[in-house]
């Protein structure tokens, strides 16, 4: 493709391992050494087109990185998403112990209260400029709503693929916009399997697998937005859920970006990964100096949204926390809890189960000294916890019901008033 001729930013698809080229098209797939493909861009095209100035004139939504996301002109699917909080968590630091903690909620993305919006919305804007009517996905949940939601506004027929036990808010959340939900006996792994041969079968923008490469580059305006909300600066140090491993790559690579673009200093960023114990290949790779990822082949852990247990991006999240100084911890399903009631109970912020380990993982690294106390932190929270209430349930007391009378209450004061004071 050549640079008369492209009216957007990227130059080509690359082979991730051998480095072959091929043109901008709805493939994944190196085809000469089965490699996965990832988006390239032509860095002096965008040189010329971006600054601070322009970023910040723009409507507060993703896109107005759209320069650095490959898709031709304007966006057409997903218009409002991104651009979520980034909350200064006082409360949760000290609770941490640690100097200074950020929270990037994306428990509030636009639509369906998860980052996946992100990613949806650049691969379903890529789909129709490759003129595909149909959108699909296999997904351990925050994905399948979004696919349902951002291609029932963008008029496209949805298909979304899940494992069978999926938690019933994330299959409702998906059945409600009207898309085709299959649920699929087993794991993941073994979901996303029968979605590649789906895929070439019925010739759909299965937005995880031939549209894989661009749909990833969605994840990067996470990263983008939290550079630009902390005064244009860098993390020092990251946070960052991992199931496939790919957010923590596109992080990764958007703070080069953004480095080598002059739009931010580099910080010496630290890349540090969340994983459930239950499921923790990534993890595991990590502690154990090892580059192979070693599959899980039945995860168990309430972290459905990170129960991946052949994580496609494993060996590059893995070469990126190397590569940064970081570090991955596995939690366990007791701590994930534990992170999502320390987050809501000090800052106000329901996350699901995933946010909860990205909290735990966080609170072992401080422990552990990995990130000093005297650090700023980022964590990334990925979505929301209206959808994993399963999860909670049981580890709560269920609230006192007492009569319709000022003295029951006065009573039910004092008790709590004295276990107040016990605690």
């Amino acid at each position: 493709m050549s640079s008369e001729k492209r009216t957007g930013p990227a130059r080509a698809l690359r082979c991730r391992e051998c480095g072959h080229e091929y043109p901008i098209e709805p493939i994944h797939v190196c085809e000469f050494c089965f490699g996965p493909l990832e988006v390239v861009y032509d860095y002096d095209w965008i040189a010329a087109r971006i600054s601070r100035e322009k970023i910040t004139q723009r409507a507060p939504s993703m896109w107005r990185y759209r320069e650095l996301l490959p898709i031709d002109g304007e966006p057409k699917v997903g218009v409002q998403n991104g651009f979520t909080p980034l909350v200064y968590a006082e409360r949760l630091a000290k609770a941490l112990g640690v100097r200074e903690v950020y929270v990037k909620n994306d428990a509030v993305c636009h639509p369906t209260l998860s980052f996946k919006d992100r990613v949806v919305s650049v691969a379903l804007s890529k789909a129709l400029e490759f003129g595909f009517d149909t959108a699909a996905c296999a997904s351990t949940g925050n994905l399948a709503g979004s696919v349902a939601a951002n291609a029932a506004a963008a008029g496209m027929d949805a298909f979304v693929f899940i494992p069978h036990d999926l938690e019933r808010g994330k299959v409702l959340g998906a059945a409600i916009y009207g898309a085709h939900v299959v649920g699929i006996s087993g794991p993941y792994d073994k979901v996303n399997r029968l979605c590649s041969e789906i895929a070439g079968r019925y010739g759909w923008a299965f937005v995880n697998v031939n549209i894989r490469p661009f749909y990833a580059e969605g994840s990067k305006t996470l990263a983008f937005e939290i550079m630009e909300q902390l005064g244009w600066r860098a993390p020092e140090h990251i946070v960052v859920p991992m199931a496939s491993g790919s957010l923590l790559t596109k992080v990764h690579k958007a703070i080069r970006e953004f480095v080598k673009l002059g739009l931010v200093e580099d910080a010496g960023t630290k890349l540090y990964g969340a994983q459930a114990a239950g499921c923790g290949p990534i993890a595991e790779a990590v502690q154990k100096g090892r580059e192979i990822i070693r599959p899980v082949a039945e995860p168990k852990t309430i972290a459905k949204s990170l129960a991946i247990g052949d994580p496609a991006d494993g060996f590059y999240a893995v070469r990126a926390i190397r590569e940064t100084g970081g570090w991955a911890e596995a939690v366990s399903d007791e701590e994930i809890v534990e992170g999502m009631r320390l987050l809501a109970e000090t800052e106000g912020i329901f996350t699901e189960t995933a946010g909860g380990g990205t909290v735990a993982t966080a609170k072992r690294l401080i422990a552990s000294g990995r990130i000093p106390k005297d650090a700023s932190v980022v964590l990334c929270i990925t979505g929301n916890g209206l959808k994993t209430l399963e999860a909670v349930e049981g580890t709560l007391a269920a609230p006192p019901v007492i009569e319709p009378n000022l003295k029951a209450f006065d009573a039910l004061y004092e008790t709590l008033k004295a276990r107040r004071k016990a605690a």
